[in-house]
């Protein structure tokens, strides 16, 4: 599997630059996890795609399980799921389980999305700095 990732990405960077004729729309995905010092148990998933000549992010967020309304929401990184990282791309509200979105990224934040090096945070009232997170990886 991990090989099959290593692949997918080498072959995006051979076309990355090319005709939109050679566009390869990549899928992403993310699960939600507990972040930070909250004592929920949020559930939910970020599904995304990204084209890699136009560097365009449209994305699905569905959450279940926190501890109140979502303040606030953004792509993070680069990090790996064990570290933190600034925003790379707010998510504009109105913020509910199901909102979608597309964002144009910067050639050096679609690299990041590709090797696995961002996530998704969702920002409550009971935990500011991030209640629930999901790193976003190359889906299967």
């Amino acid at each position: 599997m991990r090989l099959q990732k290593i692949l997918m990405l080498a072959t995006v960077g051979l076309f990355a630059g090319q005709s939109a004729a050679f566009a390869k729309t990549v899928d992403l995905i993310g699960q939600f996890q507990t972040e930070g010092m909250a004592k929920t148990a949020p559930s939910g998933l970020v599904v995304a795609k990204l084209n890699t000549v136009t560097d365009m992010l449209s994305y699905s967020v569905t959450y279940a399980g926190l501890s109140g309304p979502v303040l606030a929401a953004h792509f993070h990184g680069p990090a790996k799921a064990t570290g933190n990282a600034g925003v790379l791309a707010p998510s504009p509200g109105p913020y509910m389980s199901g909102m979608t979105g597309e964002v144009k990224v910067k050639p050096a934040v679609a690299k990041d999305l590709l090797e696995g090096l961002t996530y998704v945070n969702l920002h409550t009232a009971a935990d500011p700095m991030g209640e629930a997170r999901a790193q976003i990886e190359i889906g299967d």
